[in-house]
């Protein structure tokens, strides 16, 4: 498309509408390649297929750069994008004064709320079925998949699809056509669709290295990093059987967050020694403990308790035993029963660890 062709704003276009990329499986298997041991799709090719010119549809990703975190989009190496030359036939591919951009699944959609105009939703729309379509030949064809290349294959498309869904809220309304993209994204195959395939709990054999967290299988280690990444004020860990697992899956909390462990040490798991290791190696966590109080059976996380951000996670087992047993994590949803239990937590004093 030549740049004569485009009038407006960045993504309209009037009089002559160019020639669009019909989008099925095969028109989007030719333009996907793997880097960086991932699939991807790259800037000019996503540029033919929305209607725009390189240039043009990278200005637009640059306008919007806060919404395009590394693992949405990087730009290829010289090592990398000579590689794919070699590997290509085409022509065309030569010639660019900038190494392309790469998009992952997660970039692909976020396109989808940055480029406007009736080419672009309905080329989204396309784009949306045709994934969906791919996706649902990877599930019809399980049993040709190993079971760890399928897990990683359905995690990775609830990611996208809940990634996907996060975005309505950045949504303006000028782009409200675009929200029925992501609409349909609804129909793209759920976990909750694959529990019965997804993880093999009853087999001894298999790695009990994931959880359940309402209702859906994680990595447990991720499950943990997850809810700790939403606090923005302060963690609380009310956990009577503690080890220095349970210090290590809170390193990564947002700097400024109060981490705060409530526990009667039974079973003496943690040691200060441990804890003086911690805070050594983990400076900028600022982490207490206090007592439990001798009245909690069950383990919870709080997350920013008493403020509007507010959330409380029922815990099966002891973060500390992670990843050992099947065990499941469940988001509390009336969460006012548990509001004076942790205000008489905030009255107990400091633990006291042996050495």
């Amino acid at each position: 498309m030549s740049e004569e062709k485009f009038l407006g704003e960045p993504g309209e276009f009037r009089g002559a509408e160019p020639d669009a990329i019909v989008i099925d499986e095969l028109a989007l298997a030719d333009r996907i390649y793997t880097v960086r041991g991932q699939q991807v799709m790259l800037d000019f090719d996503l540029a033919e297929i929305y209607g725009y010119t390189t240039s043009r549809f990278n200005e637009q990703v640059k306008n919007n750069a806060e919404k395009f975190d590394a693992d949405f989009a990087f730009r290829l190496t010289k090592e990398e994008w000579e590689i794919l030359m070699s590997k290509n036939s085409t022509s065309s591919w030569g010639g660019r004064r900038k190494l392309p951009m790469a998009f992952t699944e997660q970039g692909v959609y976020m396109l989808m709320t940055v480029l406007r105009g009736d080419l672009a939703v309905r080329q989204s729309k396309a784009l949306v079925r045709t994934f969906k379509r791919m996706k649902d030949h990877i599930v019809e064809n399980q049993a040709l998949i190993g079971q760890r290349e399928f897990i990683r294959l359905s995690l990775q498309t609830n990611r996208n699809t809940r990634d996907v869904m996060e975005l309505r809220s950045e949504l303006s309304a000028v782009e409200d056509k675009v929200a029925g993209v992501i609409d349909s994204l609804g129909e793209v195959v759920t976990k909750s669709e694959l529990s019965g395939i997804l993880l093999d709990f009853g087999n001894p054999a298999v790695k009990r290295d994931y959880l359940l967290l309402n209702g859906e299988p994680v990595k447990a280690d991720a499950a943990y990093k997850g809810i700790y990444g939403k606090a923005r004020e302060s963690v609380f860990v009310i956990d009577n059987y503690i080890g220095l697992k349970t210090l290590v899956l809170c390193k990564d909390v947002a700097s400024g967050v109060k981490v705060t462990v409530f526990s009667d040490n039974r079973g003496r798991g943690l040691h200060q020694s441990e804890l003086d290791d911690f805070r050594s190696e983990y400076p900028e966590i600022d982490v207490t403990l206090r007592c439990a109080g001798g009245i909690f059976h069950d383990r919870y996380i709080v997350i920013d308790y008493g403020t509007d951000a507010e959330k409380i996670y029922h815990c099966g087992a002891s973060s500390k035993d992670v990843g050992k047993k099947v065990t499941t994590i469940s988001e509390v949803t009336e969460r006012g029963i548990y509001a004076p239990l942790i205000a008489g937590l905030l009255a107990e004093p400091e633990l006291t660890l042996s050495r």
